[in-house]
């Protein structure tokens, strides 16, 4: 009884030392590294922020337009100018975005966001500005033709309010500003949670064709404390 009573006594602080000894190895361990985050599904969440937006106008453009028409009775001929200003608003429909009109692509860091085409409403006239001229009053008063000459200049100008708005130019400017809106909506949750990614947003035709691309990449940080000591 001596005896296993000894090897007890000698056992047991050895016994409690590496008991303990695990138990600091334990809490002393290395925490686990929180998983990287997700780009795609911080670029699903942004979606469906960008979404709640739903009709924006990132663009609108102010055009003028000179229409002109005539009748002519009896050898003479009643003109009538309309000198029409308006303003053409260029928006888009974010609500119609989905989850396939994003791509992320891992090996470039690139999220695409394919847009839903711009919708062009207007014009929207300003009256006060309008302008009137015209020649052959008596004609018109002996014909009655002023206000069918009225109708026809209205619509003439308003037909080419719109054409000047669908131009290359103005509809250039317009795909810009929304891409560059769209563009920063997603870029901004990215780079906030870390992630140095790009993102390409993109117009296309009904045929899939590219119309206007634009490309936002993050800044390099070298870059940005440049900017901040010229500041």
């Amino acid at each position: 009884m001596d005896a296993r009573r000894l090897k007890l006594q000698l056992v047991l602080p050895a016994l409690g030392l590496l008991l303990l000894g695990l138990a600091l190895g334990w809490g002393l361990r290395p925490a686990p590294k929180a998983p990287p985050p997700d780009a795609e599904a911080i670029a699903v969440a942004a979606l469906l922020s960008v979404r709640d937006e739903g009709r924006v106008v990132p663009f609108s453009a102010r055009f003028v337009s000179v229409a002109s028409a005539s009748e002519t009775h009896i050898g003479l001929t009643a003109r009538k100018t309309l000198i029409m200003p308006g303003i053409v608003r260029y928006g888009i429909d974010l609500a119609r975005l989905r989850r396939s009109s994003l791509a992320w692509e891992q090996a470039s860091r690139t999220l695409t966001v394919t847009l839903p085409p711009l919708e062009l409403s207007g014009p929207e006239i300003d009256l006060n500005q309008v302008q009137e001229s015209s020649e052959g009053g008596l004609v018109m008063a002996l014909a009655g033709s002023e206000k069918s000459l009225d109708r026809a200049n209205r619509q003439a100008a308003q037909d080419e309010l719109m054409r000047q708005a669908r131009a290359p130019g103005p509809m250039q400017l317009a795909r810009g500003a929304a891409m560059r809106n769209v563009a920063r909506a997603f870029a901004l949750p990215l780079r906030a949670a870390g992630i140095e990614a790009s993102v390409a947003v993109r117009f296309v035709d009904p045929s899939g064709k590219e119309e206007a691309a634009y490309l936002d990449r993050p800044r390099p940080l070298e870059a940005i404390l440049r900017d901040r000591q010229a500041k």
